[in-house]
């Protein structure tokens, strides 16, 4: 190397034995980054060189405690390259931060400012020049330096004014650079103040969608009441017609069970549309799942209830459960109701209704509703499910919400609801696992 080859005091030895000391920040590296990024510094250090006659050329970042190396050009193996640090204090580029002129050094024997400076004899060179690279705003960034262990003239007006242009160039390619990266930056800033109005209008969206939810709950809530209090309410209102012409008969306590049962499945029904309500506004029913008591008497009450609303309609039941089942029996007896009495609705009157209850070989709870008559379209099956379906049958009565309730309670039992319709029958099958 050539500093190798100069001899030093103890204290400059210091110094220099320390050029490289410095950790990188992240500012620092950003600045090396943003030179390298210059396609055109290459060729600025080589047209420096051959201008000056100098054969070590940088680029250098300097402020008030650093002074990095971010490009250079050394013929003379001084030794240094981008990263590397000298001690800012011992460089005359530090003197140029604060006074922001060029300084020019053709010989230091015969320079009368810097022939006893620290520096030239610390790095070893004669000849020194040092043009200030200043931004618009007036900050001085760094120096274009260069050094050599002859003696240069350095002073023609050529020289010095074309090295002078060398540093401004590089300092309008900064420039550009920096309004590039700023204009980038208000890109991100508008591309997040988009995202946040983007936010904004999904939240607005999401609130007028709560409000639809809401709107539509109401009007669940109140087709809910309508449709499955229909059926208890036409059982007691057939009952008490029925118990007025039987009233000294051993059949009226018959009758006024019936009714007393059905009055008792209304007041049940009432707390399911309660927590229907709260169900739907939560994203699902709430269950009350036990193996506490059969569930036969429940489909049984079903049964007899739609047969007081319906005496003409005849129902074959084949009820064969292995006791007990493990389900909300008042849900599931609101799930049968809807079936049984959508098949009573819709089916042919002059033939009977089945109904079929059975567990299968592996435990699986299956409830079966057929009825014979006109089929349900391909167009009325794919939203069968779903609430306000009317089907093919707008102009009857009830809300369409029946099948969309028994297939909620069939998927908050972890069960499956299924239709099936040709020309001879629809047939509604509930399936419901059970726990080993």
């Amino acid at each position: 190397m050539f500093l190798k080859n100069i001899c030093y005091d103890q204290t400059l030895f210091a110094a220099l034995r320390h050029k490289f000391d410095g950790i990188m920040t992240t500012d620092l590296k950003a600045d090396i980054a943003a030179i390298q990024k210059i396609g055109a510094v290459p060729k600025i250090l080589d047209v420096a060189s051959r201008l000056t006659g100098m054969g070590f050329v940088a680029i250098a970042r300097v402020t008030s405690d650093r002074w990095v190396c971010c490009a250079v050009r050394d013929s003379i193996q001084f030794g240094l390259e981008p990263g590397g640090e000298l001690r800012v204090e011992t460089t005359i580029c530090n003197e140029i931060r604060q006074h922001g002129e060029t300084v020019v050094i053709n010989d230091v024997k015969t320079d009368g400012t810097f022939c006893n400076h620290p520096t030239p004899a610390m790095y070893g060179f004669r000849s020194y020049i040092s043009a200030p690279i200043v931004l618009v705003d007036g900050e001085i960034w760094g120096t274009l330096c260069a050094i050599d262990p002859q003696p240069h003239d350095l002073s023609k007006p050529e020289v010095l004014g074309s090295f002078q242009l060398l540093s401004e160039l590089i300092a309008a390619q900064l420039e550009l650079d920096r309004r590039f990266e700023q204009s980038q930056a208000n890109f991100r800033a508008s591309e997040t103040q988009r995202e946040s109005a983007e936010a904004s209008l999904r939240n607005s969206q999401a609130e007028l969608l709560d409000e639809r939810k809401t709107a539509e709950l109401r009007e669940q809530f109140i087709g809910v009441l309508g449709h499955d209090l229909r059926n208890p309410l036409a059982s007691v209102e057939a009952g008490m017609r029925i118990l007025s012409r039987n009233l000294d008969t051993d059949k009226a306590l018959e009758i006024i069970s019936m009714v007393q049962k059905s009055v008792m499945r209304m007041a049940g029904l009432v707390d399911n549309i309660m927590d229907f309500a709260r169900g739907r506004l939560g994203g699902g029913l709430t269950l009350r799942r036990d193996r506490k008591a059969p569930l036969t008497p429940v489909l049984e009450q079903v049964i007899g209830e739609l047969k007081l609303a319906w005496p003409a309609v005849v129902i074959e039941t084949d009820v064969a459960i292995r006791e007990p089942v493990d389900c909300d029996r008042t849900k599931i007896g609101q799930l049968f109701s809807n079936l049984l009495g959508n098949a009573i609705t819709h089916g042919d009157p002059e033939e009977p209704v089945r109904v079929t209850a059975t567990t299968r070989a592996d435990g699986t709870f299956e409830l079966i509703v057929t009825n014979f008559g006109a089929p349900i379209s391909s167009k009325a099956m794919a939203n069968l499910f779903e609430p306000f379906s009317r089907g093919d049958r707008p102009s009857l009565q009830g809300l369409g919400l029946g099948l969309f309730i028994a297939s909620e309670i069939a998927r908050a039992h972890g069960g499956m609801l299924t239709a099936d319709s040709n020309a001879k029958q629809t047939t509604f099958v509930f399936t419901m696992p059970q726990p080993r």
